[in-house]
C-alpha cells in the first residue's frame, strides 16, 4: 500500500492550522451577524461562544488524531468507530460540499475581494439554470476559478512547497492584523458607546428566551463559517513528525491563536462603526465590511491595507484547504472507496495527483452553482453532523477500547466532548427547521453517495 512521508514538523503544523482557519468569514460574516441579532455585544458574544465550541471539538478532535494519525482525518476515525459506510459517507460529504464548497468560497471572496480593489470588467451575462444566473458575476467567478486552478497545480508540485507558501503568508496576516487592531482601537474616529448600542430599529424585545437562543444559533453559522478548518491538519497526519504528540498541539494552539485574533478584530469593528451600519450593510452582498471599517480608519490606504489583508488570508486558506482535503480522497481511494485513480501518489513530488485534480474540477463547479452565503451555510451545517459524530466516538472509544494508547487525552472529559456533541445536536435540528433548503441541499449531495458505495462495494 502506497504511504505519504512525513515532512511536516511542529511549527508548520500549527501554522497549518491557523493558516486553514483564518480566510474570509471574520472580515465578511459580522453584517450577516448584525442583522440577526441587532447588539454589538452579542455579536462579540456569539464569535466567543463559537471559539470556545470550536476548542472544545479541536480538543475531541486531538485525541482522535493521537490514536490514528493516518491520512484523511476523520474518515480514517470513522472506520474504526462506525465502520466503513459512514466513513465513505463522510468523505463523499467533504467530496460533494463540505470541502470543495470551502474551497469555492474562499475563492470566490478572494475574487471579491480583488474586484474591490481593482474592478474587474462587468460583462452583465445572462444563462439561467434552476433559477439561479450562473454567470452572475461572471468576472468574479473566472478569476476564483483560475485561483482554484493555479493553486492545485502548486500543491501537485509539492507539499513543502505549499507548506512554504503558506508559512510565509500566514506570518504576513499576523503582521497585518496587529497593525489592523492596533490602528483601530487607537483611531479617533471610533466610539467605546458603539460597543453597547443596539439597533435603532431592530425588535430587540423578541430577543428573549427560545427567541434569543434561536438567533444566536443561526448567528452562529457565520461565527462557524469563521472557525471552519480547524479539523483540517488531521488529513494530513501521515505527513506530520511525531503525530500522536504534533497533532493535539498543533490542534488545541492554533485554534486559540484564531479565537484571539477573532474576537479582536470584531471588537474593532463595532468600536469603528455602529450596528445599524452593518445591518445596512447586509444588504449589499458586494461590500465586506473590513474594507467599510478600514476607510473609516485610514481612508483609502486602510481600504487598500484591508484588501490586501484579504487577499493575503483567503489566498492562504484556499492553498491550505487545498493542500489538505484533497487527502481524505486519496486515503478513500486507497480503500477502494473512491474512484481508482485518487490513490496515485505522483512519483516525483509525492502528491495525490488525481485527487488533487478531481477536487479542483467540483470546487470549480461550485463556485459558478451559488452565492457566497449559500455554500457556507450548508457547509457548516453539513460539518457539524461529522463534527459532534467525532466528539461522539470519543466516547465510545473510552468505553469500549479503555486499554487503546493515547498520547494524548481531552482535557475535561467527559464533559468538554459531551458538551460539544449536546451543541452539534442543537444545531443540526435549529438548522432544520429555520433553513431547510440549505440543510437538504447539505444532506442531499452527502446521500448521493449511497449508489457509488454500493457500486465500488461489488467492485471489490
Amino acid at each position: 500500500m502506497s504511504k505519504l512521508t512525513p515532512k511536516i514538523r511542529l511549527q508548520a503544523a500549527t501554522i497549518l492550522v491557523v493558516s486553514v482557519i483564518v480566510g474570509s468569514g471574520v472580515f465578511k460574516k459580522i453584517a450577516p451577524m448584525s442583522a440577526e441579532l441587532g447588539s454589538p455585544i452579542l455579536v462579540i458574544l456569539c464569535w466567543v461562544l463559537a471559539g470556545i465550541i470550536s476548542l472544545a471539538g479541536a480538543l475531541s478532535t486531538a485525541e482522535m488524531a493521537s490514536m490514528y494519525p493516518d491520512s484523511g482525518g476523520e474518515y480514517a476515525y470513522f472506520q474504526k468507530i462506525y465502520g466503513r459506510f459512514f466513513a465513505f459517507l463522510y468523505g463523499w460529504g467533504n467530496f460533494t460540499v463540505m470541502k470543495t464548497a470551502s474551497i469555492a468560497a474562499l475563492a470566490y471572496i478572494f475574487a471579491q475581494s480583488f474586484n474591490s480593489l481593482v474592478p474587474l470588467a462587468d460583462f452583465n451575462l445572462s444563462f439561467i439554470v434552476l433559477g439561479v444566473n450562473i454567470l452572475d458575476n461572471f468576472s468574479i467567478k473566472i478569476l476564483a476559478s483560475s485561483l482554484v486552478i493555479l493553486l492545485s497545480l502548486l500543491n501537485y508540485r509539492g507539499i513543502t512547497v505549499a507548506e512554504s507558501l503558506s508559512s510565509v503568508l500566514t506570518y504576513l496576516m499576523f503582521g497585518a492584523v496587529l497593525l489592523l487592531i492596533t490602528f483601530g482601537l487607537s483611531s479617533s474616529h471610533g466610539s467605546f458607546e458603539n460597543l453597547t448600542q443596539k439597533s435603532s430599529h431592530f425588535n430587540n424585545g423578541s430577543l428573549e428566551g427560545w427567541g434569543l437562543a434561536k438567533a444566536m444559533m443561526l448567528a452562529s453559522l457565520g461565527a462557524f463559517w469563521g472557525y471552519e478548518g480547524w479539523n483540517h491538519i488531521g488529513y494530513i497526519g501521515e505527513e506530520v513528525k511525531n503525530p500522536q504528540r504534533n497533532l493535539p498541539f498543533a490542534l488545541g494552539f492554533g485554534t486559540g491563536i484564531v479565537i484571539l485574533i477573532y474576537v479582536l478584530l470584531n471588537i474593532v469593528f463595532v468600536y469603528i462603526l455602529p450596528i445599524d451600519y452593518f445591518i445596512q450593510l447586509n444588504e449589499t452582498p458586494n461590500k465586506i465590511a473590513a474594507i467599510e471599517v478600514a476607510n473609516q480608519i485610514l481612508g483609502k490606504i486602510g481600504v487598500l491595507f484591508v484588501g490586501c489583508l484579504i487577499l493575503v488570508t483567503t489566498l492562504n486558506a484556499t492553498n491550505s484547504s487545498i493542500m489538505m482535503s484533497a487527502r481524505i480522497f486519496y486515503a478513500m481511494s486507497r480503500d477502494g472507496l473512491f474512484f481508482k485513480e485518487a490513490s496515485s501518489i505522483h512519483p516525483k513530488f509525492q502528491t495525490p495527483d488525481f485527487s488533487l485534480f478531481i477536487q479542483a474540477i467540483w470546487s470549480i463547479l461550485l463556485i459558478w452553482s451559488g452565492s457566497f452565503d449559500q455554500l457556507t451555510d450548508m457547509l457548516v451545517f453539513a460539518s457539524f453532523i461529522y463534527y459532534g459524530s467525532t466528539a461522539l466516538g470519543v466516547i465510545i472509544l473510552r468505553i469500549k477500547s479503555p486499554n487503546i494508547e493515547r498520547k494524548y487525552k481531552v482535557v475535561g472529559y467527559p464533559f468538554v466532548p459531551a458538551f460539544f456533541v449536546v451543541f452539534c445536536i442543537s444545531l443540526l435540528i435549529i438548522t432544520i427547521y429555520n433553513q431547510p433548503n440549505e440543510a437538504l441541499m447539505g444532506l442531499g449531495l452527502i446521500a448521493t453517495g449511497i449508489p457509488f458505495y454500493i457500486f465500488w462495494r461489488k467492485k471489490e
